[in-house]
């Protein structure tokens, strides 16, 4: 039974395959597909052919390898600079501890320098006392006043210096205004005398007695010269901030700071130099009022003996030339230097005797002020 419909008879049939030529056209072409069996183009967003899916794949992998060079290059620039960054820093602490090494040690020099020439210029007198010039603080001043100066010019301009931003300071000490803990111990025995005298002084502070008692058996065992008890004794500390050795409870070593010190040798108190308050506490017998009297009059006329101190008292027995003295050997030289952010400060032990200075220890980082508001045996220049 054959098809009658219209439509089919005038298409070709579906395995048809016969080139055909169109209307108005000289060239053979390849009978199309039937209509419905053409896939459907497929156009992109502005109506024109899609790009492979492929393409798409290369362009995403290329983007993603130009973000990861830029991350890369990045880092390492980061790294590199961090890098440059730090050797700067370390090089520049480097050589400002060097700088502020040679700088303190200069000013202890100057330090051992007036100290030296005090005692030669002592013209007979023999007395250490606070209208010399070693007595007088150098208040902090920069650097470059003092190479000015030497130089005897306005300012210094030479850059290779370095001390724009350098600012020192500092002060000398006498340490025999101070009582000294060294003499609790006397031949292996504790002293009398001294141990009244801190007695005095623990009673004034408010500190126990205990601690007292602790402290002089600690100094006992820490001189003791036996063989046996020698390995056992504790280590002798080298100043007073280092007293918490022997279990000295911090705040006790705070409050004990401004009054007493720790020299090698047994010591006398200078009564040119020591506060009221040491005054009193080494004398027996003596109240605070004739101890304020003594530092009043030394400031218009220095005792040159201590017979003129025990005039000015009318008690002879209050001063004792077996406990006090009108000299000093043993001073503290306190320097302090400000390099742009860095604070550096240098604490020295140095020894005086006629013609010579000699300096026995020396401690450099960050010290802490133990001297006594209102005593008079601070500065230095």
């Amino acid at each position: 039974m054959t098809d009658s419909c219209p439509l089919s008879a005038a298409l070709p049939a579906a395995s048809d395959t016969r080139d055909w030529r169109a209307p108005g056209e000289g060239r053979r072409a390849r009978a199309p597909t039937h209509w419905w069996r053409r896939p459907a183009r497929v156009t992109g967003a502005a109506g024109g052919r899609k790009a492979p899916r492929g393409v798409f794949h290369q362009a995403g992998a290329a983007l993603l390898a130009a973000m990861l060079t830029v991350t890369l290059v990045a880092t390492f620039a980061a790294a590199a600079m961090w890098q440059q960054w730090r050797a700067i820093e370390v090089e520049t602490a480097e050589r400002a501890r060097i700088q502020s090494a040679w700088i303190l040690i200069g000013a202890l020099d100057w330090s051992r320098l007036i100290l030296r020439e005090d005692s030669i210029a002592r013209s007979g007198d023999g007395t250490d006392n606070l209208s010399e010039p070693w007595s007088v603080p150098l208040e902090e001043a920069r650097l470059s006043t003092f190479l000015a100066a030497d130089r005897n010019v306005a300012q210094v301009e030479d850059a290779s210096t370095d001390t724009t931003n350098a600012f020192l300071s500092g002060q000398i000490t006498d340490l025999q205004a101070l009582l000294n803990l060294r003499n609790l111990a006397n031949e292996g025995q504790v002293d009398a005398t001294a141990l009244r005298q801190f007695q005095r002084l623990f009673e004034y502070l408010g500190l126990p007695r205990a601690q007292l008692d602790m402290l002089a058996r600690q100094m006992l065992r820490a001189e003791a010269k036996d063989s046996d008890t020698a390995s056992a004794a504790p280590l002798l500390p080298q100043s007073v901030a280092q007293l918490g050795w022997w279990g000295l409870p911090q705040r006790s070593v705070d409050a004990l700071a401004p009054y007493v010190t720790l020299l090698p040798v047994r010591t006398k108190v200078n009564l040119n130099t020591a506060s009221a308050v040491v005054l009193w506490a080494s004398a027996d017998g003596l109240d605070m009022a004739e101890a304020q009297r003594l530092v009043q009059a030394r400031d218009s006329n220095h005792f040159r003996s201590e017979a003129d101190a025990a005039k000015l008292l009318g008690k002879p027995s209050r001063i004792s030339a077996t406990v006090h003295t009108v000299s000093s050997s043993y001073f503290e030289v306190r320097g302090r230097l400000r390099l742009d952010m860095a604070v550096v400060e240098e604490r020295s032990l140095v020894y005086k005797q006629r013609g010579d200075v000699r300096t026995l220890w020396r401690e450099r980082g960050g010290l802490v002020r133990t001297t006594a508001p209102g005593t008079a045996a601070t500065g230095a220049r």
